[in-house]
């Protein structure tokens, strides 16, 4: 009977679908056993062979843990809000919702198609409100929160709350902003409630910041580092720049140390590992304070804003409070003389409103420096009025009345003698981090971030115009371009110098994109002698480099080697020894009071903020310009319906189109932005949660996918406990893995999980690559130079687009002469001009499916193909007839036309061949290239299977007892693919598949005994062929059930030996005898032997040496 794999599959397929076979239980008094894929983005592209591989992987021992008594949870999702839906909404208008349902349909078909066990009762996506709703719920709890250092968790902010109360902040020890001033209990209680507000933002795990980022004005949003290619997006090309932009950010910083800790308690490749330990980037050093030279600095009018200020007064301008957008609602139409700018800089400050005409700042009350700034306006001439938030809510009307009597009768101003004041001292000081504190007296200059807040403060005038061009520059940089370009030595003197805190000489301060804002203080101490990268820059700049090292030369590179080395022209530190002269360093630094020891990590707080539509809405409004949670219980907040996906036309993010997303605070709901003047009804985040917010708890969602009440219940979360099995790609290590730990850490810390790591095992399957076709055009030019009676276009325009089989040339200038014979044979080509025409190989991509196993293109396919059309005329020059083409290995990808679909393959050879054969092409972790001729190879030995099973159209196994050598053939079988399956090698499973059917079919075994338990082996790597062979012995269950074959080491114990039989040495013949005879019965035997007789033809051998299981050698 043939085997018709289509049929067989597809009806497998039903009877899974319909018994839900693969269904997870939450109560089994079966061991449980968590796999889990990375769940996919559902591309408009669908699946090509390569995404399959791991999903096999894991299904293969999915389906294993079940045979061995497991209750198997594997279920799978999509990872649904993404940038590409959104880009091709953009495009046309379609809702990205309906695309991505689309897509998932697609996906889910294909998956479907290659029988994977999945439980599909408990599917996800992240761009379900059901699904959402519990990601703005984690968002509101990491609000909540903030992180005790001296219990090393996160705790609720009510408790932070208590110690303010109580005792103020003086003793509190938790990750927060910087320089957060001191204040005592009395101090916290007199506050406000929005300055309370606004010292509990700089505690909480998400908070509102101005943050440095990568900025896509063509995308309309902040892109991640990974997302950033050469400077440009990934997707698109588009220029990014740097910008600062108020952002949500994630306190993943406070995580650090429990980051690296947790990576020795879990199993995870040691590439990944390291990745995240690199990342997070721990450095045990000092803080240290280098002071800026003194300099009279002038507080009159003269205003100096830098390159960086006048770009976040745009955004400021843009994020008005909902009192400042009532009452500029109103003052915005004034005209003429009376009108008024909103968000204004007057000297240093920034004005709420002014009318310039008429002298007139009007601002909102509460100000910290408002005692500072009235001085300063009425020293400039202008008129001050204030209001409060409330005034202008209740009666706006009467606040424009009252700022229309100031401008009609403006008040005389009382003037003091600011002019004459000046600032004696600058107390400008520049922190740095340095891991190398022992070499402090080396300093010779310094290099702050060119986006660093002090840059603009102490450049010099003669400096300025540098600088200001250098930062502009920068800004059209990401920070990964900055950090990977070591090449390019670049910077701008700012003009100003340091003090070095020691030695008390001046140090230069300059500015050099290799530093980063973001990272530490923004500013290096460059010690040129001790580090490559300020010795390269010193000697670009002519900047002096200091020797501090003892019997170094360093006139032709930097001293980078720490042990060892001693210390030298470093006043108390030398003759010291590394480790203790940076003891003493960082002793003296304490002792005077201008640094201290610090554990430093490069890993930075995450920013939480997207400019896009298609993402988590935040489940946040704002309050007189404060974020406010909307409670769980009104979640979800759903994403509104837009007419236009792109950023709105004053640089709002896409949800600033929507007409109804506005949050009445008294009915608790969602309503038209019209209602945002009344009272209780206040302004929506418009930005959206990024990509890896859905991510970063998914596997916990799968334990309890249905559950309406939490995101899963104490009962599922404590049997289930963590993913046992993870299988993804390794290029998701600092991404979706790192922040995916620091939730599940976070959720440990709130008691809501019951462990803090959320994988206990992880593998990176590796690439399946395309195996790309070439075809190879020639490209005509008219040399440079040439003096022609024609034009250039004249020359060549007789000549068409041809192009060359592979094997016609092995170089360039043979392709050339190949070409241009073919042109002047046909005519094509004027022979007084052949010597002016330059012929060029350019190597175009072919679509695969074009191209047969023999390298042959269908080249009526190629002209016809929708790419090709300008193609249609060319000349093909073939070899014997046909074109070849060219091959090389690249990622498989739709751009390259390299991609095989998953469905051909199935419909050709069946799901079951392609799972196997993905397994066959190598280790799992290793990249390799895929080749669908290879595939025949499994395709034949399913077919040998089969017949195993079969008397010709006969259904046909015994009950007979096997065989010896049948049961050895099992066992050996059983040992290898278990140790082979424990150990993830399942490349060499397909090989002892393949031997053990090769030798039943040699044995001509068709016994019950060997053949039940064969298919129960091979079920997991082919599930559908193995279940109608299963059911076909007469089992009514799925094979899925089956236990899984117990080795038997008994079945392998070699009863016989073939034994080598040697004369002097020289192997003659070989001979099998019992493993139980004696040494004098082997003698015998050999000796008897008629080979042995022939070889000695009468000779008397003088000694036979015996090593019995071993050898036999007869000498003489």
């Amino acid at each position: 009977m043939q085997y018709n794999h289509q049929e067989i599959e597809e009806n497998w397929q039903k009877f899974w679908a319909e018994n839900e076979t693969f269904k997870a239980e939450n109560n089994s008094e079966k061991p449980k056993y968590y796999v889990l894929d990375m769940f996919p983005y559902p591309s408009g592209a669908g699946l090509h062979v390569g995404h399959p591989l791991g999903y096999i992987a894991s299904d293969i021992y999915a389906r294993y843990k079940r045979h061995k008594g497991f209750n198997v949870l594997h279920p799978q999702g999509y990872d649904s809000f993404g940038l590409p839906a959104e880009q091709y909404a953009i495009q046309t208008g379609q809702h990205p919702a309906k695309t991505t349902e689309a897509n998932i349909a697609t996906y889910r078909k294909q998956l479907d198609k290659i029988g994977f066990s999945f439980d599909w009762s408990r599917e996800v996506r992240t761009s379900s409100p059901e699904y959402y709703k519990w990601t703005q719920s984690i968002f509101i709890e990491l609000f909540n929160s903030w992180y005790n250092k001296d219990a090393d968790k996160a705790e609720d902010i009510s408790s932070l709350e208590k110690i303010f109360n109580k005792e103020g902040n003086a003793n509190v020890n938790a990750v927060s902003d910087e320089d957060i001033a001191v204040f005592s209990a009395d101090e916290w209680k007199a506050y406000s409630a929005k300055e309370q507000e606004e010292i509990l933002l700089q505690y909480r795990l998400t908070f509102l910041s101005d943050t440095e980022v990568n900025w896509c004005p063509a995308l309309g949003t902040v892109l991640a580092n990974d997302e950033i290619v050469n400077g440009v997006s990934e997707r698109g090309s588009h220029p990014v720049i740097r910008k600062k932009m108020t952002q949500w950010s994630m306190r993943i910083s406070a995580y650090a140390q429990r980051l690296l800790d947790g990576l020795e308690k879990i199993d995870w490749p040691q590439p990944l590992k390291d990745s995240q330990t690199n990342w997070i980037g721990r450095s045990q050093g000092a803080m240290v304070t280098f002071k800026v030279e003194e300099t009279a600095v002038n507080t009159s009018s003269e205003v100096k804003l830098s390159y960086k200020e006048l770009e976040d007064l745009k955004e400021v301008r843009l994020n008005l409070t909902k009192a400042e957008t009532t009452l500029w609602n109103e003052l915005k139409n004034k005209k003429g003389a009376s009108k008024f700018r909103k968000k204004y800089t007057i000297g240093t400050f920034m004005v709420d409103f002014v009318c310039i005409a008429k002298n007139l700042i009007v601002e909102f009350s509460g100000k910290e420096d408002e005692a500072e700034r009235t001085t300063y306006f009425n020293n400039e001439g202008f008129h001050v009025i204030r209001f409060t938030n409330e005034e202008v809510l209740d009666n706006v009307v009467k606040v424009v009345s009252e700022i229309n009597t100031a401008i009609q009768f403006p008040k005389e101003i009382e003037k003091t003698t600011a002019k004459e004041v000046v600032k004696k001292k600058n107390e400008y000081k520049i922190d740095v981090f340095t891991t190398r504190p022992d070499t402090i007296y080396g300093v010779s200059f310094m290099t702050l971030a060119p986006e660093h807040e002090l840059v603009s403060k102490i450049t010099t005038d003669a400096q300025k115009a540098k600088v200001e061009a250098y930062i502009a520059a920068t800004a059209k940089r990401s920070e990964r371009d900055r950090m990977a370009d070591v090449k390019t030595i670049s910077g701008a003197f700012t003009g100003a110098y340091a003090i070095h805190p020691f030695s008390g000489e001046k140090v230069q301060i300059w500015i050099g994109d290799y530093v980063l804002a973001s990272y530490g203080t923004g500013a290096v101490m460059a010690v040129p002698c001790g580090d490559q990268r300020d010795y390269d820059f010193a000697k670009h700049f002519g900047i002096p480099i200091p020797n501090i090292f003892e019997g170094v030369d360093i006139s032709k590179e930097a001293h980078t080697d720490k042990e060892g080395t001693v210390i030298a022209n470093s006043d108390f530190l030398s003759g010291l020894k590394y480790k203790k002269a940076l003891k003493l360093a960082i002793y003296e630094m304490e002792k005077r009071g201008f640094g201290y020891g610090k554990i430093n990590y490069r890993l930075r707080d995450a920013v939480f903020s997207r400019q896009r539509y298609w993402g988590e809405p935040f489940p946040v409004y704002y309050k007189d310009g404060m974020p406010q949670m909307i409670d769980e219980k009104h979640l979800p907040i759903v994403l509104p319906e837009v007419e236009k996906y792109l950023p709105t036309e004053d640089g709002k993010p896409p949800l600033g189109n929507a007409t109804e997303w506005a949050w009445d605070s008294r009915a608790k709901k969602v309503v038209s932005n019209d209602k945002l003047k009344n009272k209780t009804v206040y302004p929506l985040e418009l930005n959206t949660m990024p990509g890896w917010a859905g991510s970063s708890w998914y596997f916990n969602r799968y334990m309890d996918a249905s559950n309406t009440e939490e995101f899963a219940s104490k009962e599922a979360l404590n049997y289930w406990k963590e993913v046992d099995l993870y299988i993804g790609g390794s290029e998701h290590a600092t991404g979706h893995l790192l922040y995916a730990r620091f939730w599940q850490k976070f959720l440990f810390d709130k008691g809501i999980v019951p462990v803090d790591e959320f994988a206990k095992k992880l593998i990176n399957q590796g690439m399946i690559l395309g195996t790309s076709a070439f075809v190879y055009k020639a490209t005509p030019f008219v040399k440079n130079g040439c003096a022609i009676d024609k034009s250039n276009d004249d020359v060549i325009e007789k000549i068409p687009a041809v192009f060359v089989s592979k094997n016609l040339f092995s170089s360039d200038d043979e392709f050339e002469t190949v070409v241009k014979n073919y042109l002047l044979d046909n005519g094509l080509l004027n022979p007084n001009y052949a010597d002016l025409v330059m012929i060029v190989k350019t190597p175009l991509h072919a679509d695969v499916s074009l191209v047969n196993a023999s390298d042959d293109l269908d080249i009526e396919g190629f002209k016809e193909h929708p790419l090709n059309a300008e193609y249609k005329d060319a000349a093909f020059i073939l070899e014997e007839g046909v074109y070849k083409v060219g091959r090389e290995v690249e990622k498989m990808s739709k751009s390259k036309y390299n991609v095989v679909n998953p469905d051909d393959i199935v419909k050709e050879y069946g799901a079951d061949s392609l799972r196997l054969f993905e397994m066959f092409l190598g280790p799992l972790e290793q990249a390799k290239p895929w080749k669908t001729s290879g595939i025949s190879g499994v395709s034949s030995f399913l077919k040998k299977l089969w017949k195993l099973y079969f008397n010709g159209e006969e259904f046909s196994v015994s009950d007979d007892k096997a065989t010896k050598e049948e049961l050895k053939t099992l066992h050996k079988t059983i040992k290898k693919v278990e140790e082979d399956i424990e150990n993830f090698s399942f490349n060499t499973s397909v090989s002892t598949f393949m031997i053990a059917v090769n030798e039943l079919t040699a044995l001509k075994c068709n016994k019950r005994e060997i053949l039940e338990p064969l298919l129960v082996l091979l079920s997991p790597y082919a599930p559908h062929i193995t279940e109608e062979l299963y059911s076909r012995l007469g089992n009514k269950e799925s094979i899925s059930t089956a236990a899984f074959p117990v080795f038997d080491a008994k079945h392998l114990v070699e009863s016989a030996k073939v034994y080598p039989i040697s004369f002097n040495g020289k192997m003659r013949f070989t001979l099998e005898l019992p493993l139980d005879l004696s040494k004098e019965e082997i003698e015998k035997t050999v000796m008897e032997h008629e080979k042995t007789i022939a070889q000695l033809d009468g000779r008397t051998p003088k000694k036979v040496i015996i090593v019995p299981g071993k050898i036999v050698n007869i000498v003489g």
